[in-house]
């Protein structure tokens, strides 16, 4: 970067800050109140609500991450984003209804109100901690680690420097402006980012050929790497352990899709903040176009890299790439890839563009992160167990103590972790642990009357061991590192080590019809049959949906059964 590029970046950081700052101010004379800062007086329109939930989502795990992963096995990374289009419809046809109905600032306050304060807690503590020492330590970390790359030389020297810089930066409109300066500093954040994705992308596809043509590019890579357009994956296929043929559509994707878009409260928090229900559910569609886009924008970068790397007949020569983009392996993910991209072909003024756009992604993500932990913990720990008769302002207070506090060990657990190798890929697996069993609990909660607090709870501890049984193989370490027993494993051992293998998703679906089979089971033994008084009930209309949403939600099917058709 030069001169030009630098001017461009801190222009970036200039305007999201005063942007945030301009766009949360109260009325002269007049205070924040808890609704204000948590829920930006709950304001939003449909727009706004989209992009935010976009901006929170995006972040240096898809600009990095689902781009190096498009460099291994193509395009089939995107069922991530495709199909949380599809969780996106369902989450406000089925669930928003219900979350707006009862007024709730947090996922906890639904877990109250439907079984036990208990209950609440434990997951409200859950939830602090991993936001704080897992998303903000991993989106830190990530995003520095692209900084040093981009901008740097990619030795580290810059990662400190860069995680301070990320995390001042949503600091200095977030903490003051809470849910409003997020939300509304995130329309401009999502522009920024479709602009960048879509430079790098066109860049990318022009230098792919010798001629310079992008449309041209675009077909030499369709020719030259169509193993990496499928989005069904065949049994034997390198990456099938991470996403198992058929699965992604029919089964334990939908179990991370659901509870990630449904319950994650830095992401379904905005829907809370809407106008109404029905600019909320505009909202969650609004967001599904926009998922549909970003595999343009992620994916497609990744496999253009590849084709270059990988150098068929017909690709332009480009001096360097082995030795920047080296692989060991077929369809090994590549997280240089991007940011390779970007050092490469974005000329000077346009990379500070692009720079700002992948920080973008990462600051609105670090906002929404800090917002939901201080809104969970203020309204869920310090409202309930240390001041009941906390006032507007002191909770405003609190509420931005925490979120510095989250940043702050964020940064310390980032550092603590950069020298770790594949640290992201076994938390992300193991957040899966516990996600199923929440899901299962929020799902029977919600549409099951009988469900009672005991089967929650136990249901909560339960799907954790089960989720847990499918890693004793790899703990025990009779595997080896292709993935086969070693020899002279004992019989347990060997029982231990083939549940290791079965695919991640697999796992995760077995364990939700665990789980939801305890709460059955444990509710019948506890209520002999009868409904829970805290259950839920679903009036007549309550999940009718106007005309707006549903040809949204048609339009999204039709594109989604189109891409499969072609990419299968």
């Amino acid at each position: 970067m030069i001169t030009i590029d630098y001017i461009v970046f801190a222009m970036y950081g200039v305007l999201i800050v005063s942007l945030g700052l301009y766009m949360s101010r109260t009325k002269k004379g007049t205070e924040k109140t808890a609704e204000d800062y948590f829920l930006a007086s709950k304001s939003l329109p449909w727009w706004a609500v989209g992009t935010s939930l976009i901006a929170a989502n995006i972040s240096a795990e898809q600009m990095i991450g689902m781009s190096g992963q498009g460099f291994g096995m193509g395009l089939a990374i995107a069922s991530y984003e495709f199909m949380a289009a599809v969780a996106l419809l369902v989450v406000a046809k089925y669930f928003l209804p219900i979350f707006l109905k009862k007024g709730l600032y947090t996922i906890p306050q639904f877990v109250e109100q439907r079984f036990s304060k208990d209950l609440k807690t434990i997951l409200a503590i859950f939830w602090i901690a991993l936001f704080t020492f897992v998303n903000l330590a991993t989106v830190l970390l990530l995003g520095a680690l692209a900084m040093d790359t981009i901008i740097g030389t990619g030795d580290g020297s810059l990662l400190l420097i860069s995680m301070i810089g990320l995390a001042v930066v949503a600091i200095a409109y977030s903490v003051y402006g809470g849910l409003s300066a997020v939300a509304w500093t995130d329309v401009l954040q999502v522009g920024l980012l479709i602009l960048g994705g879509l430079i790098t992308t066109y860049l990318a596809l022009q230098h792919v050929t010798p001629d310079g043509s992008a449309v041209t590019g675009m077909k030499h890579v369709l020719e030259t790497a169509s193993d990496k357009f499928h989005m069904i994956l065949p049994k034997g296929h390198p990456s099938y352990g991470d996403l198992p043929g058929i699965a992604v559509l029919i089964g334990g994707m939908w179990v991370a899709n659901l509870y990630y878009w449904g319950f994650n409260q830095y992401i379904i928090q905005r829907a809370l903040a809407a106008k109404s229900l029905r600019e909320a559910q505009r909202g969650l569609v609004f967001a599904g176009f926009l998922k549909l886009l970003i595999p343009l924008i992620v994916v497609v970068p990744g496999i253009v890299a590849w084709v270059m790397y990988s150098q068929p007949e017909g690709t332009a020569m480009i001096a360097g790439i082995r030795e920047s983009l080296t692989v060991t392996r077929p369809y090994e993910p590549n997280d240089n890839a991007f940011p390779w991209l970007i050092r490469s072909f974005v000329p000077a003024g346009l990379r500070g563009l692009v720079v700002a756009a992948l920080a973008a992604a990462i600051v609105s993500s670090l906002a929404s992160m800090m917002n939901s932990i201080s809104t969970i913990f203020t309204m869920d720990i310090y409202k309930e167990y240390f001041n009941k008769k906390s006032t507007e302002r002191s909770s405003v207070n609190v509420g931005r103590i925490t979120a510095l506090v989250a940043i702050v060990i964020g940064i310390i657990m980032a550092v603590a972790l950069q020298n770790s190798k594949g640290i992201f890929n076994v938390i992300q697996e193991y957040t899966g642990l516990v996600s199923p069993g929440i899901l299962a609990i929020f799902m029977l909660g919600l549409f099951w009357k009988k469900a009672t607090n005991k089967s929650a709870l136990w249901a909560a501890v339960l799907s954790i061991l089960f989720a847990f049984t499918f890693k004793v193989g790899k703990i025990m370490g009779v595997l080896t590192k292709e993935g086969a027993i070693v020899d002279g494993a004992s019989g347990l051992e060997k029982f231990f080590g083939g549940l290791s293998q079965i695919p991640w998703m697999h796992q995760m679906g077995l364990t939700f019809i665990f789980t939801c089979i305890v709460i059955a089971v444990v509710s019948y033994a506890g209520g002999t049959g009868k409904d829970d008084p805290k259950g839920i009930e679903l009036e007549e209309g309550v999940f009718k949906t106007d005309s707006r949403y549903n040809i949204g939600a048609f339009a999204i099917l039709l594109i989604l059964a189109f891409i499969y058709a072609i990419f299968w």
